[in-house]
């Protein structure tokens, strides 16, 4: 199937610094783009890959499992280790689930994790009836475009296939299992109203991360898709100067010259 106009991956070549942006469950590149953009635009070198089963048609996703998705990223990150001298992580919903099990597997070749409205496991009575009812039902409603600021929206399927929210209930388990691993200075930036991840996931992953250099953001004007939301430049600001602090020397004054695509491939 064709990938859906705006469903492309980013990447772009900046300098020794590298970040890796992760995209959420049934969701696309495209809510990240303006902050890979953001991040090219002051000379880091950024990708941000299409997950495997996204991005064409929700049918595509019956197909595919958290192995299909764990292993394109960690694919990218080691790409990404080959070219740059410090690498960090980021993502959204469960992209922040993606990058923080990175961070636990990859221990010091990732110099920071940056996350927004991280995932960390499936809520009500989904997480119980999603082993009978995903051979019962092949999808339920989308969980695309939770977001405050009018006539943005997200690019992501309208509907969920449960054999694949089976399997992200699976990765869950697994990366909430690691989360003792990750050490590296975090960043998470979370939304008070989120209609689809709810605070008590930041709250675990908080608790159960062993980093000591954490920050905690609260996007007040935002739901979930917090990046393509009223505080998605705060968020673009906070991630610089995180990486900013952590890798000195390596961000630079904003090139605006790189226009709608810029430098970059695919979108």
């Amino acid at each position: 199937m064709p990938v859906l106009p705006g469903a492309e991956p980013f990447r772009h070549e900046g300098g020794e610094a590298g970040v890796l942006l992760c995209h959420g469950f049934t969701g696309s590149p495209q809510s990240l783009r303006p902050w890979a953009r953001h991040l090219a635009a002051h000379g880091l070198t950024v990708t941000l890959p299409l997950l495997p089963g996204h991005g064409t048609r929700w049918q595509d996703m019956q197909v595919t499992g958290w192995q299909d998705w764990y292993a394109e990223v960690d694919r990218e990150l080691r790409a990404l280790r080959e070219r740059c001298a410090r690498v960090f992580v980021a993502g959204l919903s469960m992209g922040g689930a993606l990058a923080l099990r990175l961070a636990a597997k990859h221990g010091d070749a990732i110099s920071g994790v940056m996350v927004v409205n991280p995932a960390n496991r499936m809520h009500g009575v989904a997480q119980h009836a999603l082993p009978v009812l995903r051979h019962l039902v092949p999808a339920t409603k989308g969980i695309a475009s939770d977001i405050a600021k009018p006539l943005s929206t997200e690019l992501g399927y309208d509907r969920v296939p449960l054999h694949a929210a089976h399997s992200l209930r699976a990765f869950f388990r697994l990366a909430d299992h690691d989360l003792p691993q990750v050490t590296q200075p975090l960043l998470l930036l979370r939304s008070p109203q989120d209609h689809v991840v709810p605070p008590a996931d930041s709250a675990r992953i908080l608790g159960r991360v062993s980093s000591t250099d954490v920050t905690e953001v609260l996007l007040e004007q935002s739901y979930h898709v917090a990046t393509l939301d009223h505080d998605a430049d705060r968020i673009f600001a906070q991630s610089v100067a995180f990486i900013g602090r952590l890798a000195p020397g390596s961000v630079g004054e904003p090139k605006f010259g790189l226009g709608k695509e810029g430098t970059t491939t695919g979108g």
